[in-house]
């Protein structure tokens, strides 16, 4: 097989008058919905799953809730190796059709539950799902003219604005309404479209790599160490940091990450192309972009426990809201990300991408401080949560960009694939690190763990720190090309 296809009507041309251009643009603005839904898709998961596990916590009596969040994460940290090669051979369009049918049947046995454990049975199934999002930002440079590549990549990781500006009220309406199992069918319903646009407005991505045999010992390395490692964090906090079984997945974890590098780079077919990861403009990017991002959407637990968790006095310090009440309070917050995100989206044709990222860790790290201090009324949540608001509107608008610009077009996919995988496992570790924090300061009844509000300050306080971490990566981050020029591959 040749190295690409022919991109007859799958890859879009530069229009040539005024009709064509008019055709064109609607064209790449459905493709450009399109390829939002599944990448956002991802984050009114989180949303939605984080807002119904205290429902869940209490109705199938648990004190391991932090696995309804962390089981998908660890399955998406395993096989994204593999999707992302197989990608590659295959087509990216073709490879997130299957892993969203995939994602849809776990959607469906969650929903179908009976007992905790076939809930994360599920759970672990929707987690074939996770790797999309990669596939979707790399899609882009084949999908769209190499002058607005950059800016669709901005604009579709600003789609986060709007399921923080309609998501919570889904969530409220559904939890609300019909409990966690409304929300578990309406991501069901939400899986299900987003493999209806796949088949109906993606077209095929043209670019193609000789089919060569996989590497399967190494992609089984990292993904399993990487899923290993995340593991024996979540568990250190119930059997503690020097238990033998706690120690053996961490340092197991990192051991088996370690073979697959020193086997990977021998090997004659690479999962992963980890010689880019010697360039200083991708190692940098992609670590300043998994730590930031991993921070902030790894301690979106906090605040989702927080408030939805009942007022228990000496039992639980959560401020017992309805899920509605707590979407209209933050909707100040939402619209703010829709403003930010979108307009620095825009920007960054002009403006260095690592302005916004860096402006964007320091914020979170002030809104995290701040929290810390205020955080017992609907006035204090919606005034300090803006600050929060406006620094994830900047950060998920230009760390695409930033990886765009650090990687040539043959290396996105790959690129992508790496940094999904290492937020993957940042997300995975803080917040499984939220919860051995929270569990410090903790009461167990009747099989439930509630919180105390010195365990939310402290998890705030973790907060800050990985936001700050975050900021003093971004400066490592050298000056990189434009994003039309690095579209274009110049």
């Amino acid at each position: 097989m040749s190295s690409s296809t022919t991109p007859s009507p799958t890859a879009p041309a530069p229009a040539e008058g005024p009709e064509e251009s008019s055709g064109l643009g609607v064209r790449l603005a459905l493709i450009a919905l399109a390829l939002m839904w599944p990448t956002q898709l991802l984050s009114l998961s989180g949303l939605l799953g984080g807002n119904a596990q205290a429902s869940v916590a209490q109705h199938f009596h648990t004190t391991q809730i932090g696995w309804f969040i962390l089981v998908p994460g660890l399955v998406t940290t395993a096989i994204t190796p593999f999707v992302v090669k197989l990608a590659d051979f295959h087509g990216k369009r073709n490879v997130m059709i299957a892993i969203t049918v995939l994602g849809l049947v776990g959607d469906i046995v969650a929903a179908l539950s009976t007992s905790y454990g076939m809930l994360l049975f599920g759970r672990a199934i929707a987690g074939f799902y996770g790797p999309i999002a990669a596939l979707a930002y790399a899609s882009v440079r084949e999908l769209f003219p190499p002058r607005q590549a950059g800016t669709a990549s901005g604009l579709i990781g600003s789609g986060i604005a709007f399921v923080a500006l309609g998501g919570p009220f889904l969530t409220g309406w559904l939890l609300d309404s019909f409990g966690f199992r409304g929300v578990l069918w309406a991501l069901s319903a939400a899986t299900g479209i987003g493999l209806l646009l796949l088949l109906t407005v993606i077209p095929e991505t043209p670019q193609r790599t000789p089919r060569t045999k996989v590497n399967w010992l190494g992609g089984a390395l990292l993904g399993g160490g990487a899923a290993s490692l995340t593991y024996g964090i979540g568990k250190g906090g119930d059997w503690g940091w020097s238990d033998s079984g706690t120690l053996g997945f961490i340092l197991g974890g990192l051991l088996a990450v370690l073979v697959y590098v020193v086997t990977d780079t021998r090997s004659a077919h690479p999962i992963f192309d980890l010689r880019m990861l010697s360039r200083r403009s991708v190692w940098t990017v992609t670590l300043a972009a998994a730590l930031v991002t991993g921070t902030v959407y790894g301690t979106g637990i906090i605040g989702q426990l927080l408030v939805l968790f009942p007022k228990i006095p000496g039992v639980s310090d959560g401020l017992g809201m309805t899920a509605t009440h707590f979407a209209v309070i933050g909707i100040p917050s939402s619209v703010l990300i829709l403003v930010v995100g979108f307009g620095s989206g825009a920007a960054l044709r002009k403006l260095d991408a690592r302005v916004p990222l860096g402006l964007g860790a320091l914020l979170a790290a002030a809104g995290f401080l701040l929290q810390r201090q205020w955080h017992y009324s609907d006035g204090q949540l919606m005034l300090l949560g803006v600050v929060s608001a406006f620094a994830l509107g900047l950060i998920v608008s230009s760390w695409p960009v930033l990886l765009m610009q650090a990687v040539t077009p043959q290396e996105q996919a790959a690129a992508n694939g790496l940094q999904s995988l290492f937020q993957g496992v940042v997300i995975a570790v803080v917040s499984q690190s939220v919860y051995v924090v929270l569990a410090q300061d903790s009461r167990i009844v009747q099989g439930t763990r509630f919180y105390l509000d010195a365990g939310y300050r402290n998890a705030m306080l973790l907060g800050a720190g990985l936001a700050v971490l975050g900021a003093l990566a971004v400066l490592l981050i050298p000056r990189l090309r434009p994003a039309e020029p690095a579209a274009a591959g110049a």
